[in-house]
């Protein structure tokens, strides 16, 4: 049960970042998660949007390079250690952690963290055996 991740390749240019995000906004859609990284010359914007296929569309019609890449979306206790478990069962089972990154979003009293791992249906099973609440993209557009 992976969710779908948006990634924009930006120019490290003034206003881009302003360009996506109003992109999207006139469009309806709903951030929920992001992440930006950057290189001197370009970035790599990550999203996690309530309509990831709409928002690829919109983005691709106003020139923007866009992937759709599977992650997972986990719930943790919003408290000192609440990410450990999950690290812990991961590490212990030889999967390796890509990246991830917070969620703006929260579910009742839990954080939300995306992971991006090479073999996610694998690593879905394992957080599910473990009893790890998983966020599905129906979810994401009741957040």
């Amino acid at each position: 049960m992976p969710i779908k991740q948006i990634s924009v390749f930006l120019d490290n240019q003034q206003g881009r970042l302003a360009e996506v995000i109003g992109a999207i906004a006139a469009a309806g859609i709903n951030l929920r998660a992001l992440s930006l990284a950057e290189t001197k010359d370009f970035g790599m914007l990550r999203l996690i949007l309530d309509d990831p296929e709409k928002a690829q569309r919109v983005l691709k019609s106003v020139g923007f390079v866009v992937q759709v890449t599977d992650v997972i979306a986990v719930e943790v206790e919003d408290k000192p250690g609440g990410f450990s478990r999950v690290l812990e069962i991961l590490t212990s089972a030889g999967m390796n952690i890509e990246y991830c990154y917070a969620s703006i979003e929260r579910r009742q009293n839990n954080a939300i963290i995306v992971l991006k791992i090479e073999s996610p249906e694998p690593a879905v099973d394992l957080l599910k055996q473990n009893h790890i609440p998983l966020v599905t993209q129906a979810m994401l557009k009741n957040l």
